[in-house]
């Protein structure tokens, strides 16, 4: 066979791969390694293998090479065999020895220091040292070592900011504390055409960040803006991006603008239905705006779709916990972690669900799981906290005056207009001032509370007890009454009701006429 026909050979193989004609392309690529013996040959058949999801025979066919030990592709595409075989131990042998640092530095080479064969094509490539470390830390994340899954996935990025898998790890799974996390962007080595890249990797970590630190790089991807070869400019933006826009929508829903993120993600769901990242920040949204009819939707079209995935199942359980029927929500978010150990908001909803119902152990049962597996999670540490506060905390909430400075530390560093989000924040400062009888300051942070939300107990129950230990009898009872309309059997809006009306009474004041005069105001 001509050296010609072998090249045209190659480029059969090549198309095959690309049309996704895999046993094509292990037809001709055999016959191409077979004739040549080359390591080139045997690489692209031993790929062609791969794809074709022959992993047995690819890795065998890798393993007996002479080469295999020396080129880190072949070393590469063997260990990737073994991944798919979930052959975990022998995908880290086969990767050699390796050290890593804590900040994901390598500090033991000499395996990586072997020969690579140059691929063919002129587009940019990937630090191969970057895909191995990837592939280590998803080694480690399946046996169940997450520490060392992290430092190898630092290591990958850091290696190669393109390899943006390492970091997508990083940011779902919850492996980096919000310092880590700027550290390591601050550490990755971007080329000078990838200034767009480290606007995008500073809004996917820094959601915690500032407002207008985050909208900034938000502004600076929407407005992105090149040089053409013509040497005119012309506007080249992200501004419409899935992806961007998902982030944004995540962004909304932290900042507590919930009817915002839900809009943004009803939006880009209806451009890209099957955006997975989308759909979760949708869910969030919907359930804390109550949408369950949305929800339903939602749960019925995963399933159907996606059985086998966490998120499906995370959304079963998110429409019967908006419906309140928690121990069937229960039931689905234990699916969902079954399915995946590492899904954050599973774990989250589980703790939820039995919190929901008075369940404290087996809530914070939960939440410290949670807490182990996300360290870069805050949400099940102030779970933690909140139950803590639900059961054992009384002995802390006489410290009314220490808990008023923090409430006002924390509502000054809010830096937009208060959202219903802040509503309960505001409502604690309300009963603490109460408490410390503050009452006409208290009264100002109960209507303030209200104009944030109108469906809260807590707040007319507060305002009515504050109007009452002021002897404002009437306007006590007007609000024991808006309580009472969320809640009728309240017991504590119920007795206190009947107390106000017994004080006013003996000020002389028929409490059924002031009643009739009180509802005619009204309406």
């Amino acid at each position: 066979m001509r050296e010609e026909q072998i090249e045209k050979l190659r480029g059969v193989v090549r198309d095959c791969v690309s049309k996704h004609l895999y046993s094509s392309a292990i037809f001709f690529a055999d016959k191409v390694a077979a004739v040549t013996s080359d390591p080139a040959d045997i690489y692209m058949q031993a790929q062609a293998l791969y794809l074709g999801r022959h992993y047995r025979r690819a890795f065998h066919l890798l393993n007996a090479s002479q080469i295999v030990l020396r080129d880190l592709r072949f070393r590469y595409l063997a260990a990737k065999c073994l991944e798919e075989l979930k052959e975990w131990d022998q995908c880290l042998l086969m990767l050699g020895d390796a050290k890593v640092d804590e900040h994901g530095n390598i500090t033991d080479t000499k395996d990586y220091s072997s020969m690579y064969l140059d691929k063919d094509g002129e587009d940019r490539e990937i630090n191969i040292i970057s895909a191995i470390c990837f592939l280590r830390g998803k080694a480690y994340e399946a046996l169940e070592n997450r520490a060392q899954a992290r430092l190898w996935y630092k290591a990958a990025i850091k290696a190669d900011p393109l390899c943006y898998e390492a970091l997508e790890c990083l940011i779902d799974g919850h492996m980096l504390t919000c310092e880590e996390d700027t550290n390591l962007l601050a550490a990755l080595q971007f080329g000078p055409e990838d200034g767009w890249l480290s606007s995008f990797y500073s809004c996917l970590i820094k959601k915690y960040d500032k407002d207008n630190v985050v909208e900034t790089k938000f502004r600076e991807l929407e407005q992105e803006v090149s040089n053409t070869k013509m040497s005119e400019k012309s506007l080249c933006t992200l501004k419409n991006n899935t992806d961007l826009l998902a982030c944004k929508a995540e962004y909304y829903h932290q900042c507590g603008e919930y009817q915002k993120c839900f809009e943004l993600t009803s939006i880009l769901l209806e451009k890209d239905p099957f955006h997975l990242k989308c759909t979760l920040v949708h869910l969030a949204a919907a359930m804390e705006l109550g949408h369950s009819n949305e929800l339903y939707l939602m749960a019925c079209n995963l399933v159907k779709d996606y059985p086998q995935k966490a998120l499906s199942w995370f959304a079963v359980g998110c429409y019967y916990y908006c419906i309140k029927k928690y121990d069937q929500s229960r039931r689905y978010f234990s699916k969902a972690t079954s399915l995946d150990g590492t899904f954050a908001p599973g774990w989250i909803g589980y703790g939820n669900a039995y919190a929901a119902q008075e369940e404290g152990d087996q809530a914070m049962s939960a939440y410290r799981t949670a807490a182990r597996l996300f360290p870069g999670c805050h949400l099940p540490t102030l779970y933690i906290g909140m139950e803590y506060m639900r059961t054992i905390a009384s002995n802390l909430l006489s410290r009314y005056k220490k808990a008023v400075w923090w409430f006002e530390k924390t509502l000054a560093h809010v830096p937009s207009s208060l959202s219903e989000m802040w509503e309960p924040t505001v409502v604690n400062l309300a009963h603490a001032l109460r408490k410390l009888r503050r009452y006409n300051e208290a009264i100002i942070y109960y209507e303030k509370a209200l104009a944030l939300s109108t469906r809260s107990l807590s707040t007319y129950a507060g305002l009515a007890y504050t109007y009452h230990l002021q002897d404002n009898f009437t306007s006590a009872i007007t609000y024991y009454h808006k309580a009472l309309w969320l809640k009728p059997d309240d017991q504590f809006c119920t007795e206190m009701l009947t107390l106000a009306l017994a004080d006013e009474c003996r000020l002389g004041i028929d409490p059924k006429v002031e009643t009739i005069r009180r509802n005619k105001k009204d309406r």
